[in-house]
């Protein structure tokens, strides 16, 4: 068995390292179960040292140069040889006991992708109210958020990836997608709960809750068509770290 950990890097070099020492620390887990590990960061066009400090942490860096998550993904799962791509956004911070929780969903065979629940970083009421209403949505719907999501690489190839459509919400039509091919197969799609991610809460910081607001009630109303236009995602794209 071979896992192939992917993190897409657009301007991260602020985090970049201290995720790469944690997910190498957290996949210990895989080597005592005697299963290969790659690291792969896609460098998404970045202007900083996000590379060079990927290098310098024993990833194999690729590069994406059109600015879009769901390229630099894809990106990285083409150069990945592994059995199972596992997606970590460099924002993110996987313990071993996540790890060892998705290990378990691999080895019994019954499950095509892995996803978890997340958990913001510092005191922030407001911002961990709506991580648990996305918390809540994810189990009911068994919807996979972007930041850790484990798919068996065949399975990935099949269903063809993340859409390049889409610059925002491609995890949740991948989701979808999988869900669709699970029925299938007569495989699951499962969301860990016991080991929530542990991610970056920086966009309460960088982002107005008003700007927050303002991009999910045109959401809403668009009926995610803006998910389709980059200029329309701003939380993503306009460069803030």
């Amino acid at each position: 068995m071979k896992v192939s950990i992917i993190v897409p890097a657009f301007n991260e070099e602020r985090l970049i390292a201290e995720t790469l020492r944690r997910i190498q620390t957290a996949a210990a887990v895989f080597a005592r179960r005697h299963w290969a590990v790659e690291l792969i960061v896609c460098d998404n066009n970045s202007t900083d040292r996000t590379a060079e400090l990927a290098r310098a942490a024993g990833a194999t860096v690729v590069f994406e140069p059109i600015n879009q998550i769901a390229r630099a993904r894809n990106r990285g799962a083409e150069a990945a040889t592994g059995d199972w791509l596992l997606f970590i956004d460099a924002d993110s911070y996987p313990d071993a006991a996540l790890f060892d929780a998705a290990a378990d969903c691999i080895a019994n065979g019954r499950c095509l992708a892995v996803g978890s629940t997340v958990k913001l970083d510092g005191h922030h009421p407001v911002a961990r109210f709506g991580a648990g209403g996305w918390n809540w949505l994810s189990r009911c719907f068994t919807l996979l958020a972007g930041s850790f999501i484990c798919c068996e690489a065949d399975a990935f190839r099949r269903v063809g990836g993340f859409s390049q459509e889409l610059y925002a919400g491609e995890e949740i039509e991948l989701s979808k997608r999988l869900k669709q091919l699970g029925r299938v197969t007569h495989r699951q799609v499962v969301i860990l709960h016991r080991h929530p991610l542990l991610t970056s809460a920086r966009k309460v910081h960088l982002y107005t809750l008003r700007e927050h607001l303002t991009f999910f009630l045109r959401t809403v109303l668009a009926r995610g068509r803006n998910l389709n236009d980059r200029s329309a995602c701003p939380t993503w794209y306009d460069g803030r770290r």
